[in-house]
C-alpha cells in the first residue's frame, strides 16, 4: 500500500491557505468572523502560515450545543472560523485526493460528486435486478462518531500518510475531544476512512455485489438470507476489531414485503417512495402555504417547496402531489416563480 510523504509544505503554503479561506467562507460571508478575515486577508493568512510552519497551532476550545435530527438528539461541536476551520480546509485540500482513492464507489457521505441522490440512483439501479436483491441486511453502528477510538483512527490514518509533521497536526486535532466530533470539517472524512477497510473487506473478500454505505448506515442486498447472515457475522467481527459495536436493531428482510428505508426513501423493486417523516414535513409545508399565504414571504414559499421538490423528483409521488397540492397552492407557487424568475418546481412532477 502506497504511503504519502512531503505533504506538510503543501498544507501551509500561502496559495493553499488562500484557497482554503475561499472554500471555507462559502455561504458564510455574512458571519462577523469571516468578515474580519475578509477585511485584511493577507494579515490573517500569514498568521495561519506561521502557526502551521512553526507547528505552534493549538486546537481551540469547542462550542458544544445539541440539535435534534430525525428525532435523535446529537451533540454538535463548533470551532472558530479563524484559524481552526480554515486550517481544516488547508488539510483536506491536500489529503482528500489521497483518501478518496481508497474509498469504494458506493460510499456516499460528504464526498464531492457523490451526494445523497447519487446513492439513490445507485440503489434504484441495483434493485432492477430483482432476483439478486430479494433480501436486505440493514444496520448501523452504535454511537459511531462518539465511539471512534483515537488509537485505532491514528493507525488507519498512518496507512496512507507517512509525513511526520502532517501526522502530528492530525493527531492534535484527533485528540482535541472524545471520539470524532460531529461538526468538524475533518470529521466527515475521518468517519469515512475509519470504515473503508470494512467496505473493501465485504466487497472484495465476501464478494457482496450490492453493498452501500452512507456514514455508518450500511445496506447489503442479496438473493439469499444465508449470505446476509454470513456478512452480518463478519461485519460484527470487523467492527469489534475497531472497538465499535453495531446496533442490536439490525434487520434482514425481504425487500418486496416492506421496502428498503435508506437515504430518506423507501425503495421497492418497481417504485420508490419518500420516507414517512419527509412526507409529513411536506404536508405541513403545503398546509402552511395554503392557509397562511398572505403572511409568508414569497422567497419563503419558494424555498420551502423547492427543498421538498429536491426529494420528490427522485421518487414516485404523483398520488401524493395530486392529493395534497391543491389548485390554489399551484397557482401561488407559479406566481412566486414568475416574481423570482425561477422554474416552477411542481410543473414537472405534476405533469
Amino acid at each position: 500500500m502506497k504511503r504519502f510523504g512531503n505533504l506538510y509544505e503543501k498544507i501551509y503554503s500561502l496559495d493553499n491557505i488562500r484557497f482554503a479561506h475561499y472554500n471555507a467562507r462559502k455561504g458564510k460571508s455574512h458571519y462577523s468572523e469571516v468578515k474580519a478575515v475578509d477585511s485584511n486577508p493577507e494579515f490573517y493568512f500569514m498568521q495561519i502560515h506561521s502557526l502551521l510552519k512553526n507547528e505552534t497551532f493549538e486546537n481551540a476550545e469547542y462550542e458544544v450545543f445539541k440539535r435534534s435530527f430525525n428525532g435523535k438528539e446529537r451533540e454538535i461541536f463548533k470551532l472558530p472560523y479563524f484559524p481552526d476551520r480554515i486550517i481544516h480546509h488547508c488539510i483536506m485540500q491536500v489529503l482528500e485526493p489521497i483518501w478518496r482513492r481508497s474509498l469504494i464507489r458506493d460510499t456516499y457521505s460528504s464526498i464531492k460528486g457523490r451526494g445523497l441522490h447519487d446513492g439513490v440512483a445507485r440503489v434504484k439501479q441495483a434493485l432492477k435486478n430483482e432476483e439478486q436483491t430479494r433480501f436486505c441486511l440493514k444496520l448501523d453502528i452504535r454511537k459511531f462518531y462518539p465511539s471512534v477510538d483515537h488509537g485505532v483512527l491514528k493507525q488507519i490514518v498512518r496507512k496512507k500518510i507517512k509525513c511526520q509533521a502532517t501526522l502530528r497536526l492530525l493527531d492534535k486535532i484527533i485528540d482535541s475531544t472524545k471520539g470524532i466530533p460531529i461538526g468538524n470539517y475533518l470529521s466527515q472524512y475521518f468517519g469515512n476512512i475509519c470504515l473503508t477497510g470494512l467496505d473493501h473487506y465485504i466487497k472484495e473478500e465476501k464478494k457482496a455485489k450490492f453493498y452501500f454505505r452512507y456514514c455508518d448506515d450500511i445496506v447489503v442486498l442479496s438473493d439469499t438470507k444465508e449470505f446476509l447472515h454470513e456478512v452480518l457475522y463478519f461485519i460484527k467481527f470487523f467492527c469489534s476489531s475497531l472497538l465499535l459495536n453495531i446496533k442490536s436493531n439490525f434487520q434482514i428482510f425481504p425487500v418486496a414485503a416492506r421496502g428498503l428505508d435508506f437515504l430518506g426513501y423507501r425503495f421497492f423493486h418497481g417504485f420508490t417512495l419518500l420516507r414517512k417523516s419527509i412526507v409529513k414535513g411536506f404536508k405541513t409545508k403545503v398546509f402552511q402555504i395554503a392557509h397562511f399565504w398572505d403572511k409568508m414571504a414569497k422567497t419563503e414559499v419558494i424555498n420551502g417547496l423547492m427543498s421538498y421538490y429536491g426529494w420528490i423528483k427522485h421518487a414516485d409521488c404523483g398520488t401524493l402531489l395530486r392529493k395534497y397540492v391543491d389548485i390554489n397552492v399551484r397557482i401561488i407557487v407559479a406566481f412566486c416563480c414568475v416574481l423570482l424568475k425561477q422554474n416552477n418546481p411542481l410543473s414537472e412532477v405534476m405533469s
